[in-house]
């Protein structure tokens, strides 16, 4: 198990638990690390680890700091004022507005010392937000129940065949900016489908048409999954419409054709699509990538690395120059590893300049570039123009090819910070793949400083998981030491419910094999070595394994194992 970090900022629930002797300063501290890595709450934690379950946890603290008790079974939902159903607001903090009494709004919470969500309700409604304590199993349900009521009935905004989009409005720049459509019920089924997706924490919708029926699935938490089949009569206005809003050519539908969109939340808050259109047999199917700029604002400690992963990264990228690589398929969370990182980085006396295709998250304060191939525009262009203009760090959205590498590799040697990604399966892997390239390995060894390779793997619902004890045997094959399977931990494994739409996974967590390169690794780059034996030597320096850094995750009861061995190899 990885050693934790000398101090960890614990909870006001945390610190309560421990000066009243119900856990251990280490064990506080543990759950606390926990929560960080997957992004819960220390009280979600608390309850996934065994140490008081939700009933328990609540009675605490309702005794602990003098909050009244609500039993959320027993409250009618539809007393809540519409106005104060911020879906994204009460997800994210697991807070729940439920009544007001004058001047006072009370809000239902698991942790009443999360300071923070009652700020954030009385900046928003402009009254005084009180805890009240309820169960946190109840609240993942009512949080759900919230979620699924926010959304609109797709009957109401999709009932017969013959309607008619005007396509005369022009090309806007947004979805709310739709000319003389604005009451056309394929814009408010498009925008439905998009707030939908946002709510839920999709990455990518799919539009595909087939011959006798039409479908939309999102991609949740890496998996796809079926979210309507409307009329197959509407897929001919439903790609009219996106493309005209996405600002792409209607007539051309024999080539495919890339561009992005942007959906206005609320004066301050908005997201951009990235759409990308795909002639078939029966149409043109569409796929929106959400890129949400928020989930660089996440921290490096939300994205799931271990507190001496996280250390190692820490010190890289605090370093003035050298490149930093991260490796993985696409979709396992490169990009947010990389504008984490930048987002550190970013202050007032650096210059950050960034070459991405396209730029997926923008970030105010850095210097974005979008690749154009047929304008000339290629990476290693823009990277040369950098050179140029004065960079203190350079990220490159992918080395393709071997002069984009070879110029990325001189501006790490020249005082730059270079970050970048390469698509390989392991952190080892990525050294032979520059050499295939044709980089020389006295170059390779003098400039990469650390290697990421990742892997997105679903987090079990806190609501629904359970133990589910293994066979010795099952555990020693998945990678486990004999040490390990002493019994002193239980793996958990999904179950399904109402919160976690019955997959019996919520959210995602990073995995991650975090491998500097020490001077014996620079000696076996230098005489060419192989990528086996460089992983002998990451694992003689203590380098784990994408396998091994899930195992912990299991462990933690952060995921199964079963999780674990689909997106990870021995």
């Amino acid at each position: 198990m990885a050693t934790l970090a000398p101090s960890v900022l614990l909870s006001g629930f945390g610190r309560a638990l421990v000066q009243k002797g119900v856990l251990k300063q280490s064990e506080a501290e543990q759950i606390q690390t926990s929560a960080n890595a997957g992004g819960l709450s220390f009280v979600s934690q608390l309850i996934a680890a065994g140490k008081m379950n939700a009933a328990g946890a609540a009675e605490f603290a309702a005794n602990t700091f003098g909050l009244p008790l609500l039993d959320l079974t027993s409250f009618d939902l539809s007393q809540i004022a519409p106005e104060w159903l911020d879906i994204k607001l009460i997800s994210a903090r697991r807070a729940v507005p439920l009544v007001r009494r004058g001047n006072r709004l009370f809000v239902a919470m698991s942790d009443p010392t999360f300071l923070q969500a009652l700020e954030e309700f009385r900046f928003k409604t402009n009254l005084v937000a009180e805890p009240l304590v309820v169960e946190d199993d109840k609240l993942s349900k009512v949080i759900a129940r919230l979620t699924e009521q926010n959304d609109k009935s797709l009957s109401n905004l999709v009932g017969t065949d013959d309607i008619e989009l005007n396509m005369s409005g022009g090309e806007p720049t947004s979805i709310e900016d739709t000319s003389d459509v604005d009451d056309a019920p394929v814009v408010k089924y498009i925008q439905k489908i998009l707030l939908d997706a946002i709510n839920a924490g999709v990455s990518d919708i799919h539009f595909e048409p087939y011959e006798k029926f039409y479908r939309i699935r999102y991609r949740l938490d890496g998996v796809l999954m079926d979210m309507a089949q409307p009329p197959l009569a509407l897929k001919d206005k439903i790609s009219s419409r996106i493309k005209v809003i996405s600002r792409l050519d209607i007539a051309e539908k024999r080539v495919p054709q890339d561009g992005r969109m942007k959906l206005e939340i609320s004066k301050t808050k908005s997201i951009d699509f990235r759409v990308s259109t795909l002639p078939t047999l029966y149409g043109e199917k569409i796929v929106m990538r959400i890129l949400d700029s928020s989930s660089a604002m996440v921290g490096i400690d939300a994205l799931g690395y271990d507190p001496d992963q996280k250390k190692i990264l820490m010190e890289a990228i605090a370093r003035p120059y050298g490149m930093i690589l991260v490796t993985g398929p696409t979709g396992s969370g490169k990009t947010v590893s990389l504008y984490s990182c930048l987002n550190l980085l970013n202050k007032p006396g650096i210059n950050i300049c960034t070459a991405e295709d396209p730029a997926e998250i923008n970030l105010p304060g850095i210097n974005q570039v979008n690749v154009n191939d047929k304008a000339g525009l290629t990476f290693a262009a823009a990277l040369k123009s950098f050179l140029r203009q004065d960079p203190d760090i350079v990220m490159v959205g992918e080395i393709r090819d071997l002069e984009t590498g070879e110029i990325a590799i001189k501006a790490a040697q020249t005082g730059h910070l270079v970050l970048s990604t390469l698509h390989t399966n392991d952190a080892p892997g990525t050294i032979t793949r520059l050499m295939n390239m044709g980089i020389a390995p006295f170059n390779v060894a003098s400039s990469v400083h650390l290697i990421t390779a990742q892997r997105l793997g679903r987090k079990l619902c806190v609501v629904c998981k359970r133990p589910s004890p293994l066979p010795i045997e099952t555990l020693l094959t998945a990678g486990y030491s004999e040490a390990e399977c002493d019994g002193s931990w239980t793996p958990y494994e999904a179950v399904g419910c109402d919160a976690c739409k019955g997959t019996g996974y919520k959210g995602r967590v990073g995995i991650y094999e975090v491998m500097p390169i020490s001077e014996d690794m620079e000696r076996i780059i230098l005489r060419s070595g192989t990528q086996l034996e460089i992983e002998h030597q990451a694992r003689k320096e203590g380098v784990r394994s994408l396998r091994h850094s899930g195992l912990i995750k299991v462990k933690s009861g952060l995921t199964s194992l079963a999780e674990i061995e689909a997106v990870t190899n021995i």
